[in-house]
């Protein structure tokens, strides 16, 4: 599975989103499951399938999918 798809579902199942309620516009509050408790099982989650430690100031950073996107590059993970 490509590392799109992989990151996709994680949104997906770390914030209890349907399908229908994802697009890859989300930022951090747009939706009520991605609070501070879903924004670290997201982290989490993150972290056990791409195999990183993701640093503090960019959990910070990490306030829409796109963003993510860009932190997790920094990672060395490929989309």
């Amino acid at each position: 599975m490509s590392s799109d798809k992989k990151y996709k579902e994680i949104f997906i199942k770390s914030l209890n989103l349907k399908n229908s309620d994802f697009n890859e516009n989300i930022k951090y509050n747009d939706v009520a499951e991605w609070d501070s408790i879903g924004h670290m099982n997201l982290i989490s989650a993150l972290e056990d399938e791409f195999k990183i430690s993701i640093d503090t100031d960019d959990v910070v950073e990490f306030s829409s999918f796109k963003v993510g996107k860009k932190i997790l590059k920094k990672y060395k993970v490929k989309f």
